[in-house]
This record gives structure tokens, sequence and C-alpha cells, in this order.
């Protein structure tokens, strides 16, 4: 993956892919490293930087403001994919501080100064209430304000000021010029943007200076600003580490090869992506007007502003002493993370908000907004549906439904419908709608993908066909006692004999082998071959002589794995799939299909269902409280990721650094939920005590240690994740 591709993100359409690498090339351009160590080594009064006039030249001041007030109208998702974009260069002066006071002037109807904060005449700042605001009394249609605010961002260089006052307990924002107020100079830790305080004395402050903006609204749009400029310092930060960490040599090799430095880049690189989809949700919420923009606000607060000072932290750790240098650029970032993270207030204070929301009720589906050109779709699917949903017998219904190539669309005909991503999300939705439940195929799903994309048409008809219907189970004989996540070293062996292959061997943790009618099994033909090669992909009937399936009870008491012994059982030839020593590239196509999923969780396990439901009416301590806001916020980043998964599907682009980031985090969620719902228990989490969840969360705890295991370890997938989006290199052999 390219550099540039996991630098700038934030955007999915065509257009916000463009603006991003558009006002990219201008950062690279104007705010080059020399305009911004001049500002950081700069003496006496701050002035603005000599790039500003590019931004107001570029428009880059009005991105989401309406053209009826001078802006281009896109919104703050616009204004975000610039801001990340920006974020990227650190950027020095008044230009956050100045679209933030504008973006929250907007937001609360006060219009007349937009037109000179766009066009760049007017610089603005704005100062939030993370730690409360001074009171503010009536003072006939206004306000009569005291008090004062401390490290406002950009406050010493702006001409107006956005200010939250209190009045009678509520938080309200007031408009003032700076002439009307007091501002000091403050020593501040982002030495690119410096702060002030901002002290008002007996200030009155007129009715048309007095934003109709709430503080859950005003929250939301400062976390879409904020959180944009902070996915942008994000976005360097993790490209720097993972440059540093290719060409850094000890010990005779790059950094990158060791794992704690592979695996640091990639949680970094997941938490870029974290950090970018909570951001995003919230911008495209407050764009729609959506009821709960506030609870996708709160979200984003939560999420970016912790992440981008953790990641920027780890950027200073792989660089190592270097990066604790004043010439380097990377105590700059983490100095702007630390700001933003400051300016949205505790860690506390915004776990509670997301908290309190999901008590009352509120939460975020995620409805994919499809191109106008899927109305045509959806109707010609439901018309079709319609008559598999008036089939009253089930056996019945499942063979329409696999016999039309509903079960698996995005397969080609006869087995799917040759469905592209658009197709396939009309099909999903219209079929819940429907309330047409499709066979559940389990690891049917890889058999397929292995016999319709490499198999004979007579597999095809004979294995394929009956799967789709529902009426045949598999099972997935890959992982051995000594080839688990290192799957290649498997040392199952497959004779030729007349007619077939004599297969000898072991294979283990094969869930559900007991009850399955059929397996896919890899097994070795060519032991002088090297390690990738000379595997061949068979079929196996698994009443076949010679199979040996002994159950392994799990931790969780239950027995839903197996080991499976191979005793010189004979596979015909007709049931090898591809061609003979070649079946690891059979292994990996089929991993690798074009099915879109409308989730990455695994909800089989703990989930945000099970959280709400032990939440709701408890007594929760304040340290429960913040517990369940954070998990609330990750899931619903989760979430989101799957949806932007969906959506980059849906453009035709690369999805692979969002997906294998979603899937990850997926992973772990649910354990965290268990986990959490069984400490809350106390001594009902391990004993059944009447009225309590007992029995259904210690078993979901318990099985759901088994989600960071198969399919490839948490280990393992960081490692994919820090060679193939990050571009390190790739673990060393070992000795031999």
């Amino acid at each position: 993956m390219s550099r540039q591709q996991y630098e700038l993100g934030l955007g999915l359409t065509p257009e916000h892919v463009d603006l991003a690498s558009a006002v990219a090339d201008l950062a690279d351009s104007v705010i080059a490293p020399d305009a911004v160590r001049a500002v950081v080594e700069a003496k006496g009064e701050p002035e603005q930087p000599p790039f500003w006039k590019a931004l107001v030249d570029y428009d880059l001041l009005g991105l989401h403001v309406d053209e009826a007030h001078g802006g281009s109208g896109g919104g703050l998702m616009t204004l975000a994919v610039a801001l990340e974009a920006l974020g990227r260069r650190a950027i020095p002066g008044s230009y956050v501080p100045t679209v933030l006071a504008s973006a929250l002037l907007q937001a609360g109807g006060v219009t007349s100064l937009l037109g000179s904060l766009v066009d760049g005449t007017t610089l603005g700042a704005a100062a939030l209430a993370p730690g409360g605001a001074p009171e503010a009394t009536a003072d006939g249609d206004g306000l009569r304000v005291n008090g004062e605010w401390n490290g406002v961002a950009g406050g010493g260089q702006a001409d107006v000021l956005v200010l939250p006052v209190t009045v009678d307990g509520a938080t309200r924002w007031v408009v003032v010029d700076a002439g009307q107020v007091k501002v000091s100079p403050q020593d501040g830790l982002d030495v690119l943007r410096p702060a002030a305080r901002v002290t008002a004395d007996d200030l009155v402050v007129p009715a048309g200076r007095l934003l109709s903006l709430d503080e859950n609204r005003a929250n939301a749009v400062a976390a879409v600003v904020l959180g944009a400029e902070a996915v942008g310092v994000m976005a360097w930060a993790v490209a720097e580490a993972s440059e540093y960490a290719k060409i850094r040599v000890q010990f005779g090799r790059p950094i990158g090869q060791f794992q704690g430095i592979k695996h640091t880049c990639a949680r970094m690189g997941i938490a870029l992506e974290q950090a970018r989809a909570a951001v995003w949700d919230a911008a495209a919420a407050l764009d729609r007007g959506d009821d709960t923009a506030g609870f996708a606000g709160n979200v984003a607060a939560l999420v970016a502003p912790d992440l981008v000072v953790e990641v920027t932290q780890d950027c200073i750790q792989v660089h190592g002493g270097i990066g604790f240098t004043w010439e380097h650029d990377a105590h700059l970032y983490y100095r702007r993370a630390l700001a933003i993270r400051s300016q949205l207030g505790t860690r506390e204070a915004r776990a509670a908000r997301v908290a309190d929301d999901a008590l009352a009720g509120i939460s975020r589906s995620m409805d994919i907004e499809l191109p106008p050109e899927a109305d045509a779709v959806r109707a010609e699917v439901r018309a079709e549906l319609a008559s598999v949903a008036a089939i009253s017998d089930e056996e019945e219904r499942f063979v329409a439904l696999g016999d039309g190539g509903w079960v698996m669309p995005h397969m080609p005909r006869p087995y799917g419908r040759a469905a592209g991503p658009l197709e396939q999300i009309v099909i999903a939705q219209e079929l819940k709608a429907a309330g047409i439940q499709v066979p559940s195929l389990l690891m049917g799903i890889w058999a397929l993908a292995a016999i319709v994309g490499h198999g004979s048409q007579e597999l095809k008809q004979e294995l394929a066909v009956p799967t789709l219907r529902g009426d045949l189970m598999w099972c997935q004989l890959f992982s051995e006692p000594g080839a688990g996540s290192d799957l290649a070293s498997l040392q199952t062996k497959a004779v030729k004999v007349d007619g077939g292959w004599k297969i000898n061997g072991q294979k283990i943790w094969t869930s559900m082998a007991q009850f399955a009618d059929w397996g896919i099994l890899i097994a070795r033909t060519n032991p002088d071959a090297p390690k990738h090669q000379g595997i061949t992909y068979f079929l196996l009937d698994m009443s076949s002589d010679g199979v040996d399936i002994r159950p392994l009870r799990e931790m969780t008491g239950s027995a839903l794995f197996n080991e499976v012994f191979f005793d010189d059982v004979f596979i015909p030839d007709a049931y090898v799939v591809g061609e003979v020593n070649r079946g690891w590239e059979v292994t990996r196509t089929t991993l690798g299909s074009e099915r879109v999923a409308l989730s990455q969780k695994m909800e089989a396990y703990a989930n945000d269902g099970d959280l709400m439901r032990f939440a709701r009416g408890r007594e929760l301590s304040a340290v429960a409280r913040h517990r369940l806001g954070e998990l609330i916020a990750e899931s619903q980043a989760i979430d989101v990721m799957g949806a932007r998964v969906v959506l980059k599907q849906l453009m035709g682009t690369d999805t692979s650094t969002t997906s294998s980031a979603g899937k990850l985090l997926a992973m772990g969620i649910s354990q965290k939920i268990a986990e959490f719902i069984v400490a809350e228990l106390g001594v009902a989490g391990t004993v059944a005590v009447s009225g309590e969840p007992s029995d259904h969360a210690i078993e979901q705890l318990l099985a759901g240690r088994a989600t960071t295991i198969y399919g490839g370890t948490t280990e393992v997938q960081l490692n994919v994740i820090g060679e193939r989006m990050l571009g390190l290199p790739r673990d060393a052999e070992p000795q031999s």
C-alpha cells in the first residue's frame, strides 16, 4: 500500500479524494518544513505565516460555509477532508481556530461575520467549555458577561472570538470582537499555535451576537473540526514511524522487522482508521442533520483525542533517541495532539456523554446511503423475492434461494447472481425486510469459493448446488498441531495412487467436523517443493474410511473443535480442486472473495445488545459508566469502519486498510464487553445468582477468548497489517 493512501483517507467520494490530494499538494508546496520551523523559532509577537494567502486564494477557509455567505457549501465533511491534509503538516497559525469559529457561528445562526472569515480579512478563534464556562446574566435581550477563558487556541491573533457562557445552568455561546475583551498571551504547549487568556469585564453582548447553539451540537462541531485535524496528525505519525522503521538498521536488520516495532506501527495504523471512521461519521451526521448527530459527535470526541496522543507518543518511541530531540518534528505533532485533547475536555467527561446517550436509548444504525441507481435494482430484487417469500415450506424456500443465486449473490451465475457491491447490499436489505432467512453455510462459504472458482463442472453440480440449498454442512481441514497460523508448514501427506490420492496425517481445531458432510482439505503432495508450493486442495467426504474424528473439549465445556486423523484415506482425482501442487493459490484466492459483508463483528459473541441489556436499569459506579462509554464508542467506531468498507467497495476503491483494521478491532470488542459484564457482576459473575445473567455472561466470556485466536491470531494479524498496510519488512526467516 502506498504511503499516500494511508496518509489521506477520511473522504470517500471521488470529489473528496481529489480535494484531499489537491490540499496535500498545496501543503507540500507552501507549508514546507522550513516554514514550520520558522514559526517555532520566531521571536516576538506571533504573525500569520506566509502561506496564509495561499489558503485564502484556494478558498480553504469557506469549504464548509454555505454559498449564501461566501463559502463553497461543502459542509463539515468537505472541511474535514482538508483538515486531515493540513493536519499532516501540523499547520501553524490561525487556520484551524478560524474555521472552528466560523463552523460554530454557522451552526449557531450568526451569519453576519461569515463573509469576512471566509475571505480571510477577519481571523477567528473559539473557546470550548470542557471544564465549565463563566456565568452570564440577562441584560435586556442580550447577556452581561464577566469571567475568563484560558488556553484559547489562536486567541491572540483573532479579531472575533466565540466564547461559551453559562446561563441558568446551561451552556450558550456568544461572539465578541477582540477589542471588547482583554486578550493575554499564555505560554502554551503547542508552539505552532499560541494560546491566550481572554477576559471579559462587565461585557454586554447584544442579542444579535448570541448563538442559537446547544452544548451538544457545539461539542459535535468541535469534535469534527479538531478530530479531523487529529486524524491528519495521526496520518503523519503513522507514515513517519513506518518509514523510519524501514530504514533504521539495528542488529543487522531494519527495526521494522522486529515484531515489537512492527506491532506498534500496526496498532498506530489501526488507531488512525478508527479515529478516521468516528470523525467521518460525525461529520456526515451533522451535514445530514441526523437526530443522532450529537451522539456521533460524542463518539468522535471520545475516540480521536486520546488516540492521537497515543499514536504521536508511539511515533516518538519508534524513533528512539532522535525522536526526543528538539530538531525532530515528532514533538511538534505530540504537542499538537495534547493541545487538541485538552480543548475537547477530560476523558471522563467525554466518556460520560457517550454513556449518558447510550443509557438514554440513543444509538446509530449504519444505514448505507446508496446512489439513485439503487432504486431500480431494489424494485427488481423485491419483485423477484416476492415469489420466494410466498413459499411456506422452509426446505422448498431454501431450494429457491440457492437456485436463484440469493445465498451467495456475488458469485457468478448460476451459483450466484454475479452481483456487484450495490446489488449485494440491496439484496441483503431486501432479504431482511422480507424476513427471509437464507441457509447458514458457515464453512460452506469457503468451500463454495473454491469449488465455483476452481472446481470442475461436475463438482459444481454435485457439491455447490446442494451446499447453496443448505443440504450440506462443511468443515475446514487446514490447521495442524505444527501448522496453525503458519499454515504453509502443514505436514499431512497426500500420495498419488491409482485413480486418486491416499491421505495420511492429522488436522486440529476443526470446527463442526463431527457434524460435517464434507471437508475442504489441504495436504502436501510434493514434500521436496518450497514451503508454499507442493500443496494440493482436496474435497473430502467425511464419511470416508480411515477418517477418525475426535472431539476436543473446550474451556467452555462444549466440544465444537475436533482433532481429525487420516489413515490411508482415499480421495478420488475428481475431488482435487485446481491444479495439483498449486493448492496454496486456491486457498489464498478463496479467502479474498468479493463478498460484501454489512458487519465485521462476530455477532455470536458478546455485543452491544448484551452490553446495554446489562447496563440499563442497573446502578453503575462512575468507573463503570466511564468504561461503558468507552466500549460503546469503540463498538460504534467498528460499525462505522464496516460501513466505510462497504462504501469503498461500492466505489471500487481499495478496502484493505480499513477492512483489516476493522476486523482486528472486531476480534477483540466481544472479549472486552464480556469481561466488563462479568467484572461488574462480582460474585454473580462466577456463580449462578438468581436474577443475574450469570450463565450467559460466563459462557460469553469463556467462548470469547477464541475470537482473537482462530482465523489468525491477533499477533499474526498485526504482522499482516504492518507488512501489507504499512510496507514494513517481513519477519526474518528462521536460521537453520
